[in-house]
C-alpha cells in the first residue's frame, strides 16, 4: 500500500503551523527510508497556504544543500547581466561560482542558479517537482541539482554548470563550426541513456519536455537531461497511460499525447525521434522562415527517412560529406521508428540505446583533407606564369620577324614604296600595331598555364576525427562564412 503524503508534511518549512516543526520531520525522515523514491503522485495537495521559509534539506534528499537568497545573490553577483546564460519558461538562469567556504562539505565550483518568474508559466508546483526527481535521481546523464532556496515567493535552483550550454545552441548557433558526426552521434546516445534510466526506473518517470533545448552538454559533449520540471510519474500496475494536461512544446509532442492527453513512455521516444532527425538535418523542428511544405521537420523530413536513395537529401549540408553512410542509414531508420504515429510502433528507449551504440562503432567515415597553399607558394605560381609568359612573348616575337611571308613582306623580303606611298606605309603601320596587340592578347588569354605545385609541398590538415570535440582547422575556415 502507498502511503499518500501531503504538502506539509513532506515540505513542513514552506507552510505555516501553529505546532513546532521538529518532531513531525523526524518521523517523516524514518518513514521515507522504507521507500525507494518518493514521487509525485505520492503527494496530496491538501494543506493550508504557502509560507515564507526554508525547506528541509533531509526531507527530499540529505544531498541537496539548501541556500539563502543572500548567498545565491552573492554567488551569482546579484544576478548580474554578464552572468546571464539564458531564460526558459520557468525564468532566467545565471552563472556563478561557489567558494569552499560557502558550505562546508561542498567544493569550490561554478554553478548556474535558475530562479523562478514570478509571472512566468511555470510556478511553485514545476519548481517542487523538479527538486524531488533530481534530489532523489542520480545518474551521468542527468543534470546534476546541487541545492536549491525557498524563501518569501522566491523559488530558485542550483545546478553543476554545463560548459557548452543547450544542444540547441551548438545545433543552431550561426556563424559556428558545425557538430561534426561523431559528436552528435555522442549527444544522440547520451540524452537516450538518460530518457531509458528514467523509463526502466522502478518507479517509471516520463520526462514529458524533451528538446534539444533541455539537452545540456559538458565539456566532453556528455549530454545531460535537464528541466525537470513538467516530469510525471509513468502508469503502475495495470494502467497504460497517464491522464493530463497538454504540456510541453510544440514540434516535440507526441501526436497521441497532443490529441487525447493520454502520456506514455512512448511519448518521449516520439520527441526523442524529433531531436535526432534535428541532429542529422541540422534542421529545427519547427522553422517559420522555411517554405510551407518544410516548416514541421518531421512532415518534411519523415518520409525521407526510409529512402536510401533520398537520404543525401535530409542530410546537414555543413557535415560536407564526412558522415558514416552506413551510420546515417541505420540512424534514419532508427528516426523514422520513432516517429510513428502508432506508439506501439516505436522502440522503447534501451533498443534506442543499442542501435545507437552500434552506429558508435561503424568507422566508414570518409576521409577528408582540407589542403591549405602557403602565401609562399602562390608567389611562386605567379614567378612561373609570368616567366613562362614572357618566353611565349619572345617567341612570337621572333617568328614575327623571321617569317618572309608576314603581312606585307614578300618572297624576296620587305616590300620597298615609293616617296609618295605614305598610304601604304600608314596601312604597314597599323598593322604591326595589331600585330603587337594580338601577342599581349595571347599573353594575357593564350598562353598563360597555371603550373599546380605537388601535393606533398602544401600543409595538410584531417577534419574528420572531431570526436573528442575539438574543432578541426576546417570548421574554424567555415566559421567566418
Amino acid at each position: 500500500m502507498i502511503k499518500k503524503f501531503t504538502w506539509k508534511s513532506l515540505v513542513p518549512c514552506c507552510f505555516q503551523a501553529e505546532i513546532p516543526l521538529e518532531e513531525p520531520t523526524k518521523k517523516i525522515v524514518k518513514k521515507q527510508s522504507s521507500f525507494q523514491r518518493i514521487s509525485v503522485s505520492d503527494i496530496s495537495l491538501s494543506g493550508p497556504s504557502l509560507s515564507a521559509d526554508d525547506i528541509s534539506s533531509s526531507l527530499i534528499g540529505s544531498n541537496l544543500h539548501v541556500f539563502t537568497l543572500a548567498e545565491l545573490k552573492v554567488i551569482t553577483q546579484s544576478f548580474s547581466t554578464s552572468n546571464f546564460l539564458g531564460e526558459g519558461g520557468f525564468g532566467p538562469v545565471h552563472k556563478g561560482f561557489i567558494d569552499d567556504k560557502l558550505k562546508p562539505g561542498l567544493k569550490a565550483q561554478p554553478v548556474a542558479v535558475k530562479l523562478m518568474n514570478l509571472e512566468g508559466t511555470q510556478g511553485h508546483r514545476e519548481w517542487l517537482t523538479e527538486v524531488i526527481f533530481l534530489g532523489q535521481l542520480r545518474h551521468p546523464h542527468l543534470v546534476k541539482l546541487i541545492g536549491y532556496c525557498c524563501e518569501d515567493e522566491h523559488r530558485l535552483l542550483v545546478y553543476e554548470y554545463m560548459v557548452r550550454g543547450s544542444l540547441e545552441n551548438q545545433l543552431f548557433r550561426r556563424y559556428s563550426a558545425s557538430l561534426p558526426w561523431l559528436t552528435r552521434m555522442k549527444i544522440a546516445l547520451g540524452a537516450a541513456k538518460g530518457l531509458a534510466f528514467l523509463h526502466e526506473a522502478e518507479k517509471p518517470v516520463i520526462y514529458r519536455d524533451f528538446k534539444a533545448s533541455n539537452i545540456l552538454l559538458d565539456s566532453d559533449y556528455t549530454a545531460k537531461l535537464s528541466d525537470f520540471g513538467l516530469a510525471k510519474d509513468g502508469p503502475e500496475g495495470d494502467e497504460t497511460h497517464v491522464s493530463t494536461r497538454v504540456m510541453g512544446t510544440h514540434g516535440y509532442a507526441a501526436p497521441e499525447y497532443v490529441m487525447t492527453g493520454h502520456l506514455t513512455a512512448k511519448s518521449d521516444v516520439y520527441s526523442f525521434g524529433v531531436v535526432l532527425l534535428e541532429l542529422l538535418t541540422g534542421r529545427r523542428s519547427v522553422d517559420k522562415n522555411r517554405g510551407p511544405r518544410e516548416q514541421s521537420l518531421v512532415d518534411w523530413g519523415r518520409p525521407l527517412l526510409n529512402d536510401v536513395r533520398k537520404l543525401d537529401r535530409i542530410m546537414d549540408p555543413r557535415l560536407e560529406g564526412q558522415y558514416s553512410v552506413k551510420g546515417a542509414m541505420k540512424a534514419g531508420a532508427l528516426a523514422f521508428k520513432c516517429l510513428s504515429r502508432n506508439p506501439k510502433s516505436r522502440p522503447t528507449m534501451s533498443s534506442v540505446v543499442e542501435t545507437l551504440e552500434l552506429i558508435q562503432k561503424l568507422d566508414d567515415i570518409p576521409v577528408g583533407t582540407f589542403v591549405y597553399i602557403a602565401p609562399t607558394e602562390d608567389r611562386k605560381v605567379a614567378d612561373i606564369d609570368n616567366k613562362q609568359g614572357a618566353q611565349g612573348q619572345n617567341e612570337d616575337k621572333k617568328k614575327a620577324n623571321g617569317n618572309n611571308f608576314h603581312h606585307h613582306h614578300g618572297p624576296s623580303g620587305p616590300r620597298k614604296y615609293k616617296k609618295g606611298d605614305e598610304a601604304h606605309q600608314k596601312d604597314e603601320k597599323e598593322d604591326k600595331k595589331k600585330e603587337n596587340g594580338h601577342h599581349r592578347y595571347h599573353h594575357q588569354h593564350g598562353h598563360r598555364q597555371r603550373i599546380r605545385t605537388p601535393r606533398s609541398q602544401a600543409v595538410v590538415h584531417s577534419d574528420t576525427n572531431c570526436g573528442n570535440g575539438f574543432n578541426s582547422p576546417k570548421q574554424h575556415e567555415n566559421r567566418g562564412r
